[in-house]
């Protein structure tokens, strides 16, 4: 039997906060008295194995003192392999699953799960395809379109843009970005596209949608295992500072991540709105393939419910807001454990890769000819 562990951190501007995650999901394992490893993976991107009863304070400089390096190998018998002594060869780490705490950047967007997959390492969270869309807000755009799920309009903002399609104020976000970061507010064309040179948030790519004041805000959370089920409604407020959008302070700034955060739970809605955004989130769930839990942003007023976007690893796992019914937060990382297991991600294949093309194929030079 193998060890559980908790992967946080990562070169994203989630950094921070991911670390959070990582070490709430570390010590409740550790509370329960489960074989426990902390992976930490650093600003520029190396993994160490830290000790899993650490602080935040721990990370303020990077890497803690004591942890090990890691090295993330691929193909059979991959895995996270510790620097070896001269005598002997280093062997991964027995691992049977990994828990994901990784907000943004390659944590989120496929980067880290097409690696896991190739290593042959059970994780848990989003897939490779799940999290990618999860995190390409154009494309995740066009699929609740495709999917009849109402969603505001947002195009592609590029410097040759000429036409946008619909009236400003315009928000305008990072493509491949999440949590409010690098997010502004603009009166006009002009304007965002001034913000593509002066934002590097935006360097690879930016949406633009209708700024509307009339919607607030209103979050559900999914888990897929072992069966679909929804967490209570949210309302998270927004700080005056920050009035216009829920801001990255808004959300994280308090202490204990996303857990933290200023709300309203349950959110005060009406039973109509309420059944409408519940059957709304099990549709997003269906159509992006949610795999482990996943928050769906919601943007309403009193006539109208649009999906926002979706978060495929939410800050502090969610875990604050399956309140109805309770879920405990050692029952929440149990059954991401067992998901991971009992439902794999992709695994390669390469059947009917036969040598039949290659019996009856002529010399490469032929083929050139």
């Amino acid at each position: 039997m193998g060890e559980i562990a908790v992967l946080f951190g990562g070169p994203s501007p989630e950094h921070d906060v991911s670390i959070l995650t990582g070490l709430q999901a570390a010590h409740e394992l550790l509370t329960q008295g489960r074989a426990t490893r902390a992976i930490y993976w650093t600003k520029l991107g190396g993994f160490v194995d830290v000790d899993p009863s650490l602080e935040a304070s721990s990370f303020l400089e990077g890497a803690p003192k004591g942890a090990t390096p890691l090295t993330l190998t691929v193909g059979d018998g991959g895995g996270f392999v510790p620097e070896g002594g001269r005598l002997r060869a280093a062997k991964p780490l027995a691992l049977d699953v990994v828990i994901l705490c990784t907000h943004g950047g390659p944590g989120e967007d496929g980067t880290l799960q097409a690696a896991l997959d190739l290593a042959g390492i059970a994780y848990t969270g989003p897939s490779l395809a799940g999290a990618a869309l999860g995190m390409d807000k154009l494309a995740f755009g066009a699929v609740m379109i495709a999917s009849q799920i109402p969603t505001l309009p947002r195009v592609a903002l590029t410097a040759s843009l000429e036409e946008v399609g619909f009236d400003g104020p315009y928000i305008i976000k990072p493509r491949f970005g999440g949590s409010s970061i690098g997010i502004d507010v603009v009166t006009d064309l002009v304007a965002a596209k001034a913000r593509l040179g002066s934002n590097p948030h935006l360097a690879q790519g930016a949406v633009l949608e209708p700024y509307r004041a009339d919607l607030a805000d209103l979050q559900v959370a999914v888990r897929t295992y072992p069966d679909l089920e929804l967490s209570a409604i949210e309302r998270p407020l927004r700080s005056g500072a920050s009035g216009e959008i829920l801001g990255y302070t808004d959300k994280y700034v308090g202490g204990a991540g996303m857990a933290s955060a200023p709300r309203e739970l349950p959110a005060i809605v009406s039973t109509e709105q309420g059944t409408t955004i519940r059957s709304l989130a099990g549709r997003v769930a269906e159509a992006v393939g949610v795999r482990g839990v996943a928050r769906i942003d919601f943007l309403a007023n009193a006539s109208e419910i649009v999906v926002n976007e979706i978060n495929t690893i939410p800050g502090s796992l969610a875990r604050y807001l399956f309140i109805e019914p309770l879920v405990p937060f050692s029952q929440l990382l149990d059954d991401l454990v067992a998901e991971a297991t009992a439902r794999p991600t992709r695994r390669y294949s390469a059947a009917g890769a036969d040598g039949l093309v290659l019996r009856g194929a002529a010399t490469i030079a032929a083929k050139l000819a």
